[in-house]
C-alpha cells in the first residue's frame, strides 16, 4: 500500500470531520457568547398609592344655654281684707285674732329681724320687730274696688339714732309720700307708726313704689282693707 497517499487522504477527512462537529446543534446549546445572553431585570414595583387618613368629623359642642331663671311666683289673691307682715316666713295671728300673710309682693330688697324689740304705741309688738327693707315696689292682685291701706312702721335699726338719717318717698296707687321719716313720724326707735291712705283700685291689683333718699326705704307691715 501506498502510504504517502493514504496519510493524506485521511488527514483531510479527519479535518472536514472536526470542521463539521464545531457546528452541531449541540456545541450551540451548550455555548453562548456574551451577545447571545440577555439579561431581563424586572421593573421595579410600583408602590400603591397610600390613602390619606381619613378623620371622622368632630361634632361641634351644643351651644350651652344658660338656664331660665325662675320667676317669684305671683301673689295668691285673697279677696281682702289682706294684712302681709314684711320679713316673716309664715302667717302669724296678732293679738285680736287677724291673720297676716308672710312676705309677699314685694320685688328686690332683704329681710331684717330683732326678735327681742321693745316696740311702743301698740298692742302687737311681733308686728314690727320683722322688716323688709330696700325694696322698690311692691304690689297685690285685689278686685277693683275702694280700700283703705294701713302702711306698719318702727325704727328697729340700732345704726339709726336720730331724724333724718332715713328718709325716703312712698307712693300708694298715686297718692304721694315724700321725704317720709320714720323716727319724726313715730317719735324715736322702736315706736309703732301707721300711716293710712284710702285708694281706688282700676287695674286689678294695689300698687305701692318706694324710693330712697336716706338710707334704704323700710317697711313692717301692709294691710289693704275694703272702704265701702
Amino acid at each position: 500500500m501506498n502510504y504517502k497517499r493514504f496519510v493524506p487522504g485521511v488527514v483531510a477527512v479527519f479535518t472536514i470531520f472536526l470542521f463539521a462537529g464545531c457546528q452541531s446543534p449541540k456545541e450551540q446549546c451548550c455555548t453562548k457568547t456574551p451577545a447571545q445572553v440577555t439579561t431581563v431585570t424586572a421593573a421595579p414595583a410600583t408602590p400603591a398609592p397610600v390613602a390619606a387618613p381619613t378623620t371622622a368629623p368632630v361634632a361641634a359642642p351644643a351651644p350651652v344655654v344658660a338656664p331660665t331663671p325662675a320667676a317669684t311666683p305671683a301673689p295668691t289673691p285673697v279677696v281682702p281684707p289682706v294684712r302681709i307682715k314684711a320679713g316673716l316666713s309664715a302667717p302669724f295671728t296678732d293679738s285680736e285674732g287677724n291673720v297676716w300673710l308672710p312676705d309677699q309682693g314685694f320685688t328686690d330688697g332683704d329681710t331684717y329681724e330683732l326678735s327681742d324689740a321693745q316696740i311702743a304705741n301698740t298692742k302687737t309688738p311681733a308686728i314690727y320687730r320683722t322688716e323688709r327693707y330696700n325694696m322698690t315696689s311692691f304690689s297685690y292682685p285685689v278686685p277693683n274696688g275702694k280700700y283703705t291701706v294701713k302702711l306698719h312702721f318702727a325704727e328697729i335699726y340700732d345704726a339709726i339714732t336720730g331724724p333724718g338719717m332715713r328718709v325716703f318717698s312712698f307712693n300708694v296707687e298715686g297718692q304721694e309720700f315724700k321725704d317720709f321719716d320714720i323716727w319724726v313720724k313715730a317719735g324715736g326707735s322702736n315706736r309703732a307708726y301707721i300711716e293710712t291712705v284710702d285708694v281706688e283700685v282700676t287695674d286689678g291689683k294695689l300698687d305701692i313704689t318706694f324710693t330712697p333718699k336716706e338710707e334704704n326705704p323700710k317697711i313692717n307691715g301692709i294691710e289693704i282693707l275694703p272702704r265701702s
